[in-house]
């Protein structure tokens, strides 16, 4: 037996040898080949990473690769770190000052958080979903310290990569001891702009879709409304914002709990909206649990399923954009149990936003 699984597990190891060409133009936009990979998304095909002429400030084109560990940088890893460097330098620009982590499992987030101190992020951020950060890349808006790197290379969290602004210099030799570890480091602060064409393509059979990425422009209080006979609290509305950014960053359908400093639970990628919001519960309950949370949805409410679900599990406020047929039936069903119902646009604008994301 033993004989067999080592033989199943050699194709997670061996590298495929690519032949892509040194450059690539695409969209009025040079890519130059930095690195191979050792495969794709799937063993046995081959894989590298391009980075944008031009592009500058905390992005992959950017980063700086301090440790590769036994395998290097993947394809999903990179994925990986994009994601959360784009969610935790949205979350810093919206919250200077304060130190956030992010923890990414196949481009999505499985438990995010801020704090003072970036220790504490980190811990806050693990205890959403223990069992779902297992593995995960681990993105920091501030630099790793020495006491945050011990916890990073406990073994039983298994963690795939760091990917930071900076390291203390007492912390990277902590690192090097886990030899598995990928460590990386952002060109620049956290917060600072991140600069390329702001275009984001996609591959699909016989062509490519191209669009401008998607930035939302909910970053506080003034850029909400309310829609509920309950005003929330100032609580519930920072809450609010703070789950709706983390929403952005997550697979669609999506539906995100959590308060004003952490996310409690995260449901993405499924088929119906109630099913994600039933995901974003049931997985809470692996950590802080949904009470007294605010719910965020990436797109409208179709039925007042959710709004229910919310109210029997104590949550207590939702943010959502507008557009269902069903607006009105939602919005009374909340009155009918208390919840106050919070809406992405700001007061005297007639259009929601939304923010689907299909990655």
């Amino acid at each position: 037996m033993e004989k067999i699984d080592k033989s199943a597990r050699l194709q997670y190891s061996t590298k495929v040898v690519e032949d892509f060409p040194e450059r690539l133009t695409f969209a009025g936009q040079e890519f130059r080949k930095r690195f191979s990979m050792r495969y794709g998304e799937n063993p046995g095909y081959p894989a590298a990473f391009y980075a944008e002429s031009g592009a500058s400030g905390p992005n992959m084109a950017t980063m700086e690769i301090l440790q590769e560990g036994t395998k290097g940088i993947s394809y999903i890893n990179m994925g990986d770190m994009d994601l959360g460097q784009r969610l935790v330098g949205k979350l810093a620009a919206v919250h200077p000052g304060r130190s956030i982590c992010a923890l990414i499992k196949h481009e999505m987030p499985s438990g995010v958080a801020m704090a003072e101190t970036i220790e504490d992020a980190f811990e806050k951020a693990w205890k959403c979903d223990p069992l779902s950060n297992f593995g995960s890349v681990n993105v920091f808006s501030r630099p790793v310290t020495e006491p945050l790197a011990r916890l990073l290379v406990e073994s039983a969290r298994n963690i795939e990569v760091v990917y930071a602004p900076d390291y203390a210099a007492d912390s990277l030799p902590l690192l090097a001891s886990r030899k598995s570890l990928r460590v990386v480091k952002m060109g620049g602060p956290a917060d600072a702009a991140s600069l390329d064409s702001g275009l984001d393509f996609k591959r699909v059979a016989g062509g490519a879709l191209v669009q401008k990425r998607f930035d939302s422009r909910i970053a506080g209080r003034g850029d909400v409304d309310v829609v509920s006979a309950r005003n929330p609290s100032a609580a519930e509305v920072d809450a609010a914002v703070f789950n709706w950014i983390v929403a952005c960053f997550t697979r669609s359908n999506a539906v995100v709990i959590g308060q004003k400093d952490k996310v409690h639970g995260i449901g993405s990628g499924q088929r119906s909206r109630i099913d994600a919001a039933d995901c974003a519960v049931r997985f809470s309950r692996r950590g802080y649990g949904p009470a007294g949370c605010v719910l965020a949805s990436d797109a409208f409410m179709p039925f007042p399923d959710v709004v229910e679900l919310a109210a029997q599990n104590g949550i207590t406020a939702l943010i959502y954009p507008l557009g269902s047929i069903r607006d009105e039936e939602v919005i009374n069903r909340a009155n009918d149990l208390g919840l106050a119902m919070i809406i992405t646009r700001r007061p005297g604008e007639t259009d929601s936003e939304r923010s689907f994301l299909h990655r």
